[in-house]
């Protein structure tokens, strides 16, 4: 026989177990304290529970038998009037009828309360009457009555929705507020489960919350659902915290949660979320955008802050007429005029897309149709919402995707530049009014730095045809030299500064070479090194020597800073320059070197510049002993010269101070390092060259660079014929013989006739205008030249002869047949050179005839 579980003894078989449970510890019983007693038939105590006990501070033993007056009311409260209950506790209450009535007692000697009494009438075994006694404190009554109210009014007034949930997760109660906030009657809810008033997903999402909560007791704080409410379009959104319930004795009994309504606080959200997002956007645009002068570059920054925390597709067409520079170009204020798109980025794959469905590649020119949305924004400088065509044939393979555009023109100083368009593709949130401004914001700040950097391009081209007209050509050649050259922009972003470097040559087949600085930077600064480099050009075609050609530029520096260029009323005394007006005087230094290859001489002259370096074979580079001079524009002492001989394949470099000073490291360890540069000059000019930027810090941005390097190679002997002619008429057709010679040699025949009526002249006008001995020399190199020199300090002066004139055609027939010629001063008089080119088998030799004939 199986032995039955404890608390089963005496149980029917087959009745359910649940029903013989005992109340468990913290029960509704524990709260009430209900105490009870029963009366015999005689009126007096026969039980006397324990509950009794504790509640009235009486024990059985003093209770049992006796009446419950005296029980109720001890002796000294039998003096004073009758309290309540006293009729029932003095007839005994067996007259069969229920009574409830209040009794006070007394226990102990401080405390003393009130009991609510219920008597039920009884019958004992033998038929007689007897009563069943039920106590309550009335406190603790009164207590539970206020715990119950005041739940009730929370639950049921509260604007809060409250709603429990049993073990089973069903609905067991629901206030008002909840009811309204799901849009159905209260109870309509009882028994119902999630998945009655929440859609599918919403509803496994609360009832897995629910499950977790009721088997961990951890509550969950908020629970964002979504879901539909009958009568209201528009789907709502609720917060809802759960939280387990527990019985007096912890046992859980369900789950409590609160739900409220977010609909309209999430939408406030977004709306700040959105103003935020676009406050960010304008700070970063603020910051992003305009960085370059490059217009591409402005466009494509625009586009990198729009995509994709603005758009998922955008791009920019400028007019192309603005950007070649034309302040308005056809068809500018109707919108027809020609675009180029300039950037496009996307956040989709795909290409762009206009409103003629066509895709637009960056760089390429069109046009937008008269009456289509982005014409009109153009026309009318206001913002179009172009709508996607999901739907249409023919679109193009984003026109499905596309939800809709904004066609923002971009405008700056009251003239639109150009188009912006910001596109949405479908499951992107629509643009709102705030997105049309933010748009219209974005676009603005865009165009103003596009027109910014449109104007600057155009400033900047200006300037660099200045600056490249100012500058020799890439390749200067000149005789017994070989050239290399390199000019590096202190600022890559302008390209102007006041560096220059010239290749000048000059008669004889001598070279000039000059490097100059003008101190400052920028336009202002190209300005006045091209008139430096001019005034430079004008000086050595008047075969000055160095010394005298930088003195002249000294006082042309000086003019350059007043109004007119008036020096008288800045220059008291000769030489001297008022301290005031050192600010208007356009200070610059110079080196200014010639080289002639007969004689392998150079002639230095130096204003305030660095000196040359000179690197001949086997030797290190060395700095040239010259003296330093004062700059350009400060005048007041003289410029000094040096001469010094210098061997066949011997390298002088000039440069500007760009090219070894900087802020990192300080002069002499600059030109240490250049010199360090040029160990080996027998490399390829251009090598070197080369080799010199890469070695030396040439990038830091500080100032501009200028490096002119000549390797000297000088005529060879069988170059040149160098005879001298007595002063007597017979010279005349000595030259003519030597130069006859001499070009037969050099197998120039087709310049004798020529060279032997010009050399006659130039000794004929040598004997008859001159002095002294007579020099003739001729030499060979890229061209021929021909040099007289004699002692007569007189120039020769072309002038027209009239017809009936004898003479005075010589110098015009020089000129009619040679490509050059002119005249210069020597220490002990004067030299007339002309120049003819070679002959190269294509272009006739100079017809002496027909310009003897031309004269008359």
């Amino acid at each position: 026989m199986s032995e039955k579980p404890a608390g089963t003894a005496g149980r029917p078989e087959g009745t359910d177990a649940t029903l013989w449970q005992n109340s468990p510890p913290g029960s509704l019983y524990d709260y009430i304290r209900v105490a009870s007693f029963s009366l015999g038939s005689d009126g007096r105590i026969e039980q006397w529970s324990e509950r009794a006990a504790e509640l009235f501070g009486i024990t059985a033993r003093h209770a049992v038998g006796r009446d419950p007056l005296e029980v109720f009311a001890p002796a000294d409260a039998h003096q004073g009037p009758p309290r309540t209950g006293a009729p029932f506790l003095a007839e005994g209450g067996l007259d069969g009828r229920a009574w409830t009535g209040l009794v006070p007692y007394q226990r102990g000697e401080r405390h003393s309360g009130l009991a609510e009494i219920y008597v039920m009438p009884s019958e004992n075994a033998d038929g007689d009457r007897a009563a069943l006694c039920v106590a309550v404190d009335v406190r603790a009554l009164r207590g539970i009555e206020t715990d119950i109210a005041a739940s009730e009014a929370v639950f049921g007034q509260s604007p809060l929705g409250f709603f429990f949930f049993g073990t089973d997760l069903t609905l067991l109660r629901v206030n008002e507020s909840f009811a309204q906030t799901f849009g159905r009657p209260a109870a309509w809810h009882r028994g119902r489960a999630p998945h009655d008033f929440l859609p599918r997903t919403e509803a496994e999402r609360l009832t897995a919350a629910l499950r977790q909560v009721l088997d961990t007791g951890r509550p969950v704080a908020d629970i964002q659902l979504v879901g539909p409410v009958p009568g209201h379009a528009e789907r709502r959104r609720w917060s809802v915290a759960l939280y387990r319930l527990h019985s007096g004795s912890g046992r859980p009994i369900g789950v409590a949660a609160i739900a409220t309504d977010v609909t309209g606080r999430r939408r406030a959200e977004r709306e700040a979320a959105g103003v935020r997002r676009n406050l960010a956007l304008l700070n970063e645009a603020g910051a992003r955008i305009g960085n370059s002068l490059d217009l591409e570059t402005t466009a494509r920054e625009l586009l990198d802050v729009a995509v994709p925390q603005f758009c998922d597709l955008a791009s920019v067409d400028l007019y192309q007429g603005l950007l070649a520079g034309d302040e308005a170009p056809p068809g500018l204020a109707d919108g027809s005029a020609e675009l180029r798109r300039v950037a496009y980025s996307s956040a989709v794959s795909g290409a762009p897309v206009d409103p003629d469905d066509k895709p637009i590649q960056v760089g390429e020119v069109h046009r937008y149709p008269f009456h289509s949305p982005c014409a009109q924004a153009l026309r009318t400088a206001h913002v179009q919402v172009v709508p996607g065509r999901e739907g249409e044939e023919g679109g193009s393979e984003l026109g499905a995707v596309v939800q809709s555009t904004l066609a923002v023109p971009m405008v700056a100083r009251d003239t639109v530049v150009g188009l912006a368009q910001f596109s949405r593709t479908k499951g992107s949130e629509p643009f709102g009014e705030r997105d049309t401004a933010l748009a219209v914001e974005l676009a603005a700040r865009a165009a103003v730095c596009i027109d910014n950097a449109r104007l600057y391009r155009r400033e900047h081209e200006r300037a660099l045809i200045l600056q490249r007209s100012l500058l020799p050509p890439g390749d200067p050649e000149a005789a017994g030299v070989e050239i290399a050259c390199r000019y590096l922009p202190g600022n890559a972003a302008t390209e102007v500064g006041g560096d220059w470097f010239d290749v000048i040559e000059l008669p004889g087949h001598r070279t000039a070479l000059v490097v100059g600085d003008v101190m400052g930077r920028g336009l202002r600064a190209a300005v006045a090194m091209g008139e430096l480099r001019t005034a430079v050009r004008t000086l050595a075609m008047l075969d000055l020597e160095p010394a005298e050609v930088l003195s002249a530029l000294d006082e042309i520096a000086h003019g350059l800073g007043r109004p007119g260029g008036k020096q008288s009323a800045s220059r008291g005394v000769r030489g001297s320059v008022r301290p005031a007006d050192l600010s208007e005087v356009y200070l610059a230094t110079c080196v200014y070197a010639v080289y002639d290859p007969v004689t392998r001489r150079c002639t230095v002259a130096n204003a305030g510049h660095l000196p040359p370096v000179l690197v001949e074979a086997g030797e290190p580079a060395m700095l040239l002993d010259v003296p330093p001079g004062m700059p350009l524009g400060v005048g007041g002492e003289p410029f000094e010269e040096t001469e010094i001989e210098l061997p066949d394949g011997a390298l002088l470099a000039l440069y500007t101070d760009g090219l070894v000073e900087s802020r990192d490291h300080p002069l002499d360890e600059g030109l240490q390092a250049f010199r360090d540069a040029l160990t080996d000059p027998e490399r390829p000019l251009e090598d070197v060259c080369d080799h010199v930027l890469s070695a030396l810090d040439t990038h830091h941005g500080e100032d501009d660079i200028a490096l002119l390097m000549a390797r000297l190679r000088g005529l060879s002997e069988g170059c040149v014929g160098d005879w001298t002619l007595p002063p007597e008429p017979r010279s005349v057709a000595r030259a003519r013989e030597l130069a006859r010679e001499q070009l037969e040699t050099w197998e120039l025949t087709d310049l004798v006739d020529t060279t032997e009526l010009l050399v006659s002249e130039l000794v004929t006008n040598a004997l008859r205008y001159g002095e002294g001995e007579i020099r003739l020399r001729l030499l060979l190199d890229r061209t021929l030249v021909c040099e007289v020199w004699d002692g007569g300090h007189v120039q020769p002066r072309r002038r027209r002869a009239r017809d009936t004139d004898e003479g005075g055609r010589g110098l015009q027939l020089v000129g009619l047949l040679s490509a050059a010629w002119g005249s210069r001063r020597i220490p002990h008089g004067k030299t007339v050179w002309f120049e003819l080119g070679l002959p190269d088998g294509e272009s006739p030799a100079p017809d002496a005839v027909e310009a003897l004939l031309s004269l008359y």
